[in-house]
């Protein structure tokens, strides 16, 4: 059995459902894959991505065999008929497409949606398509192109839609706070199952028909009576909104994914939590996203580095060897080794794989406040309370430089990409460049009016970004140390900034709990989230610039959709989406689209 899996990081990723091998990685997307299926003989891979197109993959071979372009815009979803013979599409574009498995070819345009189609369902007799829309209509379509039905009734976007496995029934969840229930054949509503306090994201239907679940932003997840629409049990336990929900295929497991860091596994009869999922013990104090972005790794006050999957949201690894905190974590582009730094004065390498510990590097003579990469994963650089950046030899360990200058704690560190500079930040109140060649001090930037807490390069080393207790993000020339900008709207102390990979955003996260966006060229304040409970004390941009992760004080981390503003999942244990594969004995959870 195979789990397919898409990610912000552009790729399509086939799993081995038993093992968690991966098994190929498909890759010519050129942005977010957002939605993913596979055929019912298991044969085609269909992914649907930002990039405008659906491509089609052979599943074992892992060899792209069509890329369909048509729709212009965002695809959200894709689904494949039963039959294999064709592949619908649904977009932000407002179009519905279908096309030709085997030949690729556009066969149909469904217009008619007046917004962005959220979901598409291919029912069972291959024959009809079922689509939601922001427009807050589900329509059914003929797979020949002719709209069948519209079905009216939500008051607000429809976020998710089901079929019955008989055809009979469509089931749709809104942002109006109810769930509907139509008649597939005439467009009639049947039931509006009304309950839920806030609105719905996620809706199923059980095999046999007979039941609905949903999943819900009031925290709930409810079980009702698909006939006579009574509700059946309402599921309690999570503190935060339910994302997604799934039901095994014999009906007797609901599982569900919420914002509250778990995964929960429930008695479908008895509403009985079975099963939840959990993590760190402390405060969060680093978070990084691996370049593929299918990994986390955090940093805590507990000792430990963690390792998550975040298509998963499992806890692959815990790192332990650190006698005290853990205050800064970075991982190699390749992904093969993660570098931490700790209170106790060591920086660790580790393999990410096996969760190793491959050398402990000895020198510094103070906490470890900071730890990163070069580009080629040869050198690690080290800023720490003993005034110094350190460079180390990855292979060897051995130290290459001490730098010197800094009259206070050297609290943070960043390498170019082309790794010929270093850029330290530091409770001297000053932002250094270094040559890392000959360890020479290229210039001193001066500006903040307290202690330097986080400094980050732009991909083309033209622009360096700071965060400082004096609660301000500024920006400065690399070149001619000038200082270019100074975004002010944190209330308190800016712990960690971070900038994109096209240079665009800032990201920074501060005391004040929230997690703001800047633009880079002109310092407007692009977005404030609010949900930590505690300080922000790292953020990270993914590899292609979509989504931030955070790590707070509140023991959690967090995941956010850059363009929207909005929180993806929790990803210490908070899947976006759950769902059973056809073995019921297990069960798949993902920050994206897995089928």
């Amino acid at each position: 059995m195979r789990i397919v899996s898409g990610s912000h990081d552009n790729i399509v990723q086939v799993w081995d459902a038993s093992t968690g091998a991966e098994l190929n990685v498909l890759k010519g997307h050129t942005n977010s894959v957002k939605s993913v299926a596979i055929s019912r003989d298991g044969m085609l891979i269909v992914s649907g991505s930002s990039d405008m197109t659906v491509r089609m993959w052979d599943a074992w071979t892992g060899e792209e065999l069509n890329v369909l372009k048509g729709h212009t815009d965002s695809i959200n979803s894709v689904a494949i008929s039963r039959d294999g013979m064709r592949v619908v599409s649904g977009s932000f574009d407002k179009t519905v497409r279908i096309w030709d498995a085997s030949t690729g070819t556009e066969l149909d345009v469904l217009r008619g949606h007046t917004n962005s189609v959220e979901s598409v369902v291919i029912l069972r007799d291959s024959m009809r398509i079922v689509s939601g829309s922001h427009d807050k209509t589900v329509r059914m379509w003929d797979v020949t192109g002719a709209e069948l039905n519209v079905f009216r009734g939500h008051t607000d976007w429809v976020k998710s839609v089901a079929v019955s496995r008989d055809g009979i029934r469509i089931v749709s969840g809104s942002y109006d706070k109810t769930v509907r229930v139509w008649d597939a054949w005439t467009g009639a509503e049947l039931i509006v199952l009304v309950g839920h306090t806030n609105l719905v994201n996620s809706v199923a239907i059980s095999r046999d028909g007979m039941q609905i679940v949903s999943g819900s932003h009031d925290n709930t997840v409810r079980v009702w009576d698909a006939s006579t629409g009574a509700e059946l049990n309402e599921l309690r336990g999570h503190t935060n909104p339910v994302n997604s929900v799934a039901v095994s295929r014999d009906g007797m497991r609901v599982v569900s994914g919420s914002y509250d860091k778990t995964v929960r596994i429930w008695d479908a009869s008895t509403s009985t939590k079975l099963n939840e999922l959990r993590g760190h013990t402390s405060s969060v104090d680093s978070v990084v996203i691996l370049r593929d972005s299918t990994k986390i790794v955090s940093g805590s006050y507990d000792k430990t580095v963690r390792i998550w999957d975040v298509l998963t949201g499992a806890e692959l690894n815990v790192l332990r060897g650190h006698t005290d905190w853990v205050k800064s974590v970075a991982v190699s582009k390749d992904g093969m080794r993660i570098v931490s730094g700790s209170h106790d004065k060591t920086v660790r390498v580790w393999d990410a794989w096996t969760g190793a510990e491959l050398n402990v590097l000895m020198g510094h003579t103070g906490s470890i406040n900071s730890v990163t990469f070069s580009k080629d994963g040869m050198r690690i650089v080290s800023g720490s309370h003993d005034k110094t950046v350190r460079m180390w030899d990855v292979l060897t360990g051995a130290e290459l430089n001490v730098l010197r200058g800094h009259t206070d704690s050297a609290n943070t560190v960043a390498i170019s990409r082309d790794g010929m500079l270093v850029v330290s930040g530091s409770y001297d109140k000053t932002v250094r460049i270094w040559d890392t060649s000959t360890g020479t001090e290229l210039n001193v930037l001066k500006g903040h009016t307290n202690s330097v807490k986080s400094v980050a390069i732009s991909s083309d080393g033209m622009r360096i970004v700071s965060g400082s207790s004096d609660k301000t993000v500024r920006i400065w020339d690399a070149l001619t140390g000038a200082e270019l900008d100074v975004l002010m709207g944190h209330t308190d102390w800016v712990n960690s900034v971070a900038i994109s990979k096209d240079g665009m955003r800032v990201v920074s996260g501060s005391v004040d709990k929230t997690i703001r966006m800047w633009d880079v060229s002109t310092g407007a304040e692009l977005n404030v989230l609010r949900v930590h409970a505690g300080p922000i004390n790292s953020v990270a941009f993914s590899s292609d610039g979509m989504s931030i992760v955070s790590g707070s004080d509140d023991e959690s981390v967090r995941m956010w959709d850059v363009l929207m503003g909005a929180q993806m999942h929790v990803p210490t244990d908070s899947p976006q989406s759950v769902a059973y594969p056809r073995c019921a004995a297990e069960i798949v959870s993902s920050s994206e689209s897995i089928c």
